[in-house]
């Protein structure tokens, strides 16, 4: 069974090349100018157009608008804020302070050992 998967994954393979290798051969012949049209007459130069000046326009000028008034905001009576209740005052305690923490001293980073490749010996 996988002998014939393979035939036809390799049939179908061939035949991609062919049309693959056939398009590229037709590409390059329409690309590539035969004898006939290498000596094409020059076409006519067509006359340049050229277009009527155009017209300056003025425009009306801005018409003035009429002043509008708004109305008044009317007032609004409101009544008197009302008063807020005062909180007692509260005595705290004195915050206490920290223990004072000795800490031990910090252990130095170990130093990586430089390693030094030994010196050839000389070759008699």
């Amino acid at each position: 069974m996988a002998s014939r998967i393979t035939a036809v994954f390799l049939v179908g393979l061939l035949l991609s090349c062919v049309a693959m290798s056939s398009g590229a051969r037709i590409l390059g012949e329409e690309t590539t100018p035969s004898k006939g049209e290498e000596h094409l007459p020059k076409l006519p130069m067509l006359p340049k157009v050229e277009l009527p000046p155009f017209p300056e326009g003025h425009l009306p000028p801005k018409p003035e608008l009429p002043k509008v008034e708004l109305p008044s905001f009317p007032e609004v009576h409101l009544p008197p804020k009302p008063q807020l209740p005062t909180f007692p005052e509260v005595h705290l305690p004195a915050k206490p302070e920290p223990p004072k923490v000795e800490l031990p001293l910090k252990p130095e980073m170990p130093t990586i050992p430089e390693f030094h490749f030994p010196e050839p010996e000389a070759k008699p």
